[in-house]
């Protein structure tokens, strides 16, 4: 495993005030090489309580979720409430290069710990705030959990069938949207102060960024006046009202595959014709179906019905691999619908390396983790160390860095500071 020296951001130290909100944005730093402190409650994060659990156990340090968006940071607890705890919390920040925090609008500033108050003593400090509405604004008081902001950032609009009502996607998404922004918006800053020496405030908005992800539906309202709506598994063709399939079952699982024609289709469809009549379940309506003059935006229900069918019953007398496999042979546009399985025995990610096993001494074992989301030629990147226990390194932070005596560590204990 790499050291720290090798990756990008090794020189320079983060402390980490986050909770769920905004986890992924310090993991992405730590990927990058630089070392991330996890602030902690006494007796842990809050955050470690969420599900699911290592073998089921509810424990707070069994936390799966905590495991996958922690890795590669280092733990300190302290209550930064407690005017003790505020000045340890200043005394570190006069030595850092990043700050991250996810609490509500106006805290920091209430604890006399916002960016001015931390710029004075560091100019270099980038502060880096998640929320989800922004720092200001009519919104910035509102509760935000995911459901919320992904339906105020309008994803929810478009997510679910067209004749139910919306649905977001079960795993919370639009804070991992926004830890994504808010590492890049660090970066930015990052080479902004490399560039002036001058730190700044980066304000990241969940909403802000949910909307991004749906940059493409408000064009289509302002240039054409069309919604685009809920369509589940099916694409709608707004001229005609068609509904054409996007999700095909088959004999072990989903494939995805769009019935096409015209120059982008009409090549592969034909060869799928082919190939349905090699195994002899061809079909008169595609064989006699001049595809080159297939329009996706005049084609009827009917028409697209009498295609739909017999390919629907191929796929479904075949697996996924066998699929996916001869349509690569024959170059056909379709693609499995991958599981969590699918993707761990993926050969593609094995060999580029993707996985990387981390050691869990405490459970007495190892656990496969996603590794780096991008390979550099001069640098590399992922997590090289488990995510830490709680308040595990204690002892490294304020005794060996910040000089404090054991005594005055068990004070600060016994006291609910750290």
């Amino acid at each position: 495993m790499e050291s720290k020296q090798d990756l990008m951001l090794g020189p320079f130290l983060a402390l980490d005030l986050t909770d769920e909100k905004g986890f992924l944005c310090g993991k992405i730093l730590t990927d990058l090489g630089a070392e991330v402190i996890k602030i902690e409650k006494p007796g842990g994060d809050p955050s470690r309580q969420i599900g699911p659990f290592y073998k089921d156990i509810s424990h707070p340090e069994k936390s799966l979720y905590w495991f996958a968006f922690n890795t590669g940071k280092k733990s300190i607890t302290l209550d930064i409430e407690k005017s003790e705890g505020r000045n340890l919390f200043l005394g570190m920040a006069e030595k850092v290069d990043f700050v991250i925090e996810s609490f509500y609008p106006g805290y920091m500033e209430q604890l006399n710990l916002g960016y001015l108050t931390l710029s004075r003593i560091n100019p270099r400090i980038i502060m880096t705030s998640i929320s989800p509405f922004g720092q200001d604004g009519p919104y910035k008081n509102f509760k935000g959990p995911d459901l919320i902001v992904w339906a105020l950032g309008g994803m929810l609009n478009i997510c679910g069938d067209s004749d139910r009502a919306p649905v977001r996607i079960s795993f919370p998404q639009s804070y991992m949207h926004a830890g994504a922004a808010a590492a890049a918006s660090t970066l930015i800053a990052h080479y902004y102060r490399e560039t002036t020496g001058e730190g700044q405030h980066v304000d990241v908005s969940a909403q802000q960024c949910v909307e991004w992800t749906t940059a493409e539906i408000a064009q289509i309202w302002e240039m054409n006046r069309l919604k685009v709506g809920r369509t589940g598994q099916l694409r709608v063709r707004p001229t005609t009202g068609a509904k054409l399939r996007e999700i095909w079952p088959c004999k072990d699982g989903f494939i995805s595959f769009r019935v096409m024609g015209g120059k982008a289709g009409a090549g592969f469809m034909k060869t799928l014709v082919e190939w349905m009549d090699c195994e002899g379940v061809g079909d008169d309506y595609l064989r006699q179906r001049k595809w080159e003059e297939l329009d996706l935006g005049k084609v009827t229900q009917e028409e697209y019905d009498l295609a739909e069918k017999p390919i629907g019953q191929f796929f479904l007398a075949h697996t996924k691999t066998e699929l996916c496999e001869e349509a690569a042979r024959r170059r056909i546009q379709l693609l499995p619908v991958n599981t969590n399985e699918d993707i761990l025995k993926d050969p593609h990610l094995s060999i580029r390396n993707f996985w990387r096993e981390l050691e869990h001494p405490e459970l007495e074992t190892t656990i496969t983790y996603p590794g780096p989301f991008a390979k550099f030629s001069q640098a590399s990147c992922g997590p090289c160390h488990r995510a830490p226990l709680i308040g595990e390194h204690n002892e490294e932070i304020y005794q060996k860095r910040l000089g404090l005596s054991r005594e005055k560590l068990i004070s600060l204990k016994q006291n609910g500071v750290i």
